[in-house]
């Protein structure tokens, strides 16, 4: 099987804004900035988001203090894992791109709220998906139950835009209506995710699905770039290429989150092996497998209408790999990579200056868990 880890092309090597020269084009990264820029972007953002997670009261506060991973179930505190702060780093780290060392420390309110969006997606998304295990411990639905777990996070939500709306900064209100403009297109990528498991799998067209994976996923990620310039003080047309690079940079991560759901290792995933071919979901890898028009398509197509219970994942990885679903996610990974460093030289043409966030988003694109 093809390596998941492959360092995707289009990275760093085509970095080509205007005026640039292959002999300052900034070096590959090793993972070793990204993971620098993701530990300060833990550090600013976590005394402020454990403070306005604090003002949920009674049992909104224990189910989402649990689900960040700062409680157990019984409200006990524990070093548990919050995630990796990846769009909260983004925030930051494009606001320093464009306004240095002042505007991210402006931004801090604005990347703490974009984690808590992220965070109000994923306990809806645990409760539809009836996903049991995320962050490698039970989801919070499976410990506090279905209606908690739903009500605690339309309150994370309410939070995240309460954050903004109160932040004396002169960029607030438009990031808080960027923010709101992006949780409605969030919903609709859900909706549209979830509408499409009960279609027929020759019903699903490839674009409708990346369609769908923009708005689920590459509307935060660019909507948190797009954050970030605002705190900088950017102009309309560097906050759309922004977004634009955070949307692309997104596609890529959906592909390989994609393909991790798939063939990921459940060691490293926290989940199921094949969780995602297991509840038969129309994942991008294999949507490109069933309209490949190929022996191996109809096999998978087959192997999709037919009774849960019939065949193992394993079957049906095989039959995707088969059928070319996951060489095509991988190569579009890394065309949508090329597209997000276009953008991203549209807004910021210094490759020393754009080098934290071509670092966040390779890392992205990389990440096996």
């Amino acid at each position: 099987m093809t390596e998941t880890t492959q360092r995707p092309v289009g990275a760093r090597e085509r970095w080509s804004p205007v005026g640039a020269h292959e002999d300052n084009a900034p070096e590959p990264a090793d993972g070793h900035e990204a993971g620098v820029l993701l530990e300060r972007a833990r550090a600013m953002v976590d005394p402020e988001l454990r403070a306005a997670l604090m003002t949920l009261p009674g049992a909104l506060g224990r189910v989402a203090l649990y689900h960040f991973g700062r409680q157990d179930a019984d409200g006990r505190p524990v070093k548990g894992n919050a995630g990796k702060a990846v769009r909260p780093a983004l925030v930051l780290t494009a606001a320093a791109a464009l306004g240095g060392p002042g505007a991210r420390a402006a931004a801090v309110r604005a990347a703490v709220a974009v984690e808590i969006i992220h965070n109000f997606t994923l306990l809806h998304d645990d409760v539809m998906d009836r996903d049991t295990t995320r962050r490698h411990r039970p989801t919070a639905w499976t410990v506090f139950g279905e209606a908690d777990a739903i009500v605690t996070g339309d309150a994370l939500q309410a939070l995240a835009l309460r954050l903004i709306a109160e932040d004396p900064h002169p960029a607030s209100s438009a990031a808080v209506a960027r923010l709101a403009h992006c949780v409605v297109e969030l919903c609709e990528g859900q909706q549209a995710d979830t509408a499409l498991e009960h279609r027929a799998p020759g019903e699903v067209a490839l674009d409708e699905v990346l369609a769908m994976a923009e708005a689920k996923t590459g509307a935060l990620l660019g909507c948190a770039c797009a954050l970030g310039a605002l705190y900088a003080g950017a102009g309309d047309e560097d906050v759309a290429a922004l977004d634009a690079f955070g949307r692309q940079a997104g596609l890529a991560f959906q592909l390989i989150d994609d393909v991790i759901g798939i063939w990921g290792d459940p060691r490293r995933t926290g989940k199921p092996a094949g969780a995602d071919l297991a509840a038969r979901k129309k994942s991008l890898p294999v949507v490109a497998a069933l309209t490949a028009g190929t022996p191996a398509a109809r096999e998978l197509a087959a192997l999709y209408a037919a009774p849960r219970d019939k065949e193992d994942v394993e079957t049906l990885a095989s039959a995707v790999e088969r059928a070319g679903g996951r060489d095509w996610a991988q190569a579009q990974a890394a065309d949508r990579m090329g597209r997000a460093v276009q953008e991203l030289a549209r807004a910021v043409p210094d490759p020393e200056s754009a080098g934290g966030l071509l670092s966040l988003a390779e890392f992205v694109t990389r990440r096996t868990s």
